[in-house]
């Protein structure tokens, strides 16, 4: 009797999980469209998208959430969104960035590059401590800065098992202040005379994400922003071992900050997370040219979606009053640890010269 019970009960496992998840899914799913449809009408109103849909679908999901609160059967497809769907993104990432990478820069320029990023992440997470942020908090802050800005407090974020109101704090403070960097960097490069392949390596080493680089880059120059592109790639390299490193010492991180209600339990072992394997197994397959070429592009456009679907969840489970809070806090240690970013790219870049 057992046996036929659990059998049609096993059978229906997928169904019934696939209705206890889909509104909260497409909830998510709901948000992140808006979140699009704000970007472009950005682009049409500016000419520029100061605000990525990333950061958008946060902002509109906290919006949301402040003025209507999820009813009990949206929860469970949101928190798929913000974990599940965030990891598959995470994985499809992998496939935007190959080995040959590392050996197209020299080898002065790829140490100096990984030293940078390996003083800038502890140096930044030991700021947001001196300032009284909680210790997941000042992580996401001082990868968001040291990496590659809101994709890796994204991909930080479940390895540590932050909770939604400090990736949301992380992220949209972070996001502000590097626009303000994209605007004040060729500022700073032509008031030091620096030259375009010196200005693109500081504008690789202390920008955020990708794109903006590129606009960073620009007024210096088509070598600019070779150089620059270059060198922000292998910063989103690094992303791949300090995910690694934090999934080791994720169970040591001290719990005071943590909000209560919290679903996730801080994972432990020696193990890291599947979707961080699964991130190097992609980054492993497109350095040996296993994944055909003409599958780059679609996987790159499936991560950023599903990423901004994720976000779209993780902005539906803010707590604006606590984002609030940690404001003053949070702008200090963003730009603090941009401060020391610069610093050491300005150092970098020195030493190179000489």
């Amino acid at each position: 009797m057992a046996l036929q019970i659990s059998l049609p009960q096993a059978l229906r496992a997928p169904h019934l999980r696939l209705r206890e998840i889909a509104p909260g899914l497409v909830l998510s799913i709901g948000v992140a469209a808006l979140a699009e449809v704000a970007a472009r009408a950005e682009q049409v109103a500016f000419g520029a998208q100061w605000l990525e849909p990333l950061v958008l679908a946060i902002l509109i999901g906290a919006m949301v959430r402040t003025f209507w609160k999820p009813q009990w059967f949206f929860l469970s497809g949101i928190s798929f969104s913000a974990k599940t769907v965030l990891e598959i993104a995470i994985v499809l990432l992998g496939a935007s960035v190959s080995a040959q990478t590392l050996l197209s820069v020299g080898p002065e320029l790829l140490i100096g590059i990984v030293a940078v990023v390996a003083l800038v992440v502890p140096g930044a997470y030991l700021l947001g401590r001196a300032l009284g942020l909680p210790a997941r908090m000042a992580l996401l802050i001082a990868c968001g800065n040291g990496i590659c800005g809101n994709s890796a407090i994204a991909a930080v974020a479940p390895v540590i098992e932050a909770d939604s109101d400090d990736v949301s704090a992380s992220i949209a403070f972070t996001a502000v202040l590097g626009v303000a960097v994209v605007l004040l960097l060729p500022l700073l490069g032509h008031a030091l005379t620096m030259g375009s392949v010196h200005y693109g390596i500081l504008s690789g080493l202390t920008v955020y994400a990708v794109p903006q680089v590129l606009a960073a880059a620009a007024p210096m120059g088509h070598s600019a922003i070779q150089i620059g592109t270059l060198v922000k790639l292998v910063r989103v390299l690094m992303l791949g071992p300090i995910t690694v490193v934090l999934s080791l010492i994720a169970s040591r991180l001290p719990e005071e900050g943590r909000n209560p209600n919290a679903s996730g339990k801080v994972r432990k072992g020696l193990m890291p997370p599947l979707f961080i394997l699964g991130f190097l197994a992609m980054i492993a397959a497109r350095s040996f040219g296993v994944l055909p070429q003409a599958a780059l592009a679609p996987m790159g456009q499936g991560a950023s979606i599903l990423t901004v679907i994720a976000m779209a969840a993780l902005g539906l489970g803010v707590d604006a009053r606590a984002v609030a809070a940690a404001g003053p806090r949070v702008i200090a240690t963003v730009t603090l640890s941009l401060v020391l970013l610069v610093g050491l790219g300005l150092a970098l870049v020195a030493l190179l010269a000489g």
